[in-house]
């Protein structure tokens, strides 16, 4: 299984970046897909995950309204659209993929625990 994710760079503030991440040897149809990130010195934390469907999606609260994620089944990616960026969200972006079946509700989306698989990440800079 490979997660491989693309889309990081370097933007100022209020600028937007949109990350990708293709998964391959796996059913993609069968996973639930997450964003985490982790900034320097700091433990990672979630961000954005949604439903092996994508019908159902959750945001921390610290994106809330300024990141998206979705999915395109078809294309075996997942995205996220990163709008209104700020200096805190500088960090190393990393995809996880996560069995649905394992999954009881919306609410464990942010346990890093239920993923079994992780990219290798893609870093984002935002300037102030």
């Amino acid at each position: 299984v490979q997660l491989q994710a693309s889309g990081g760079g370097w933007e100022q503030a209020a600028g937007f970046l949109r990350l990708s991440c293709a998964a391959s040897g796996l059913t993609f149809s069968t996973v639930n897909m997450a964003w985490f990130r982790q900034a320097p010195g700091k433990e990672r934390e979630f961000v954005s995950a949604i439903s092996s469907s994508g019908s159902s999606s959750d945001h921390a609260d610290s994106v809330k309204g300024r990141f998206t994620i979705s999915r395109d089944n078809a294309k075996n990616t997942v995205y996220l659209q990163m709008n209104s960026l700020k200096p805190e969200d500088t960090a190393v972006y990393h995809c996880a993929a996560g069995f649905s079946k394992y999954f009881s509700g919306t609410f464990q989306y942010r346990q890093s625990s239920r993923y079994q698989y992780w990219g290798q990440g893609t870093l984002v800079t935002v300037s102030s």
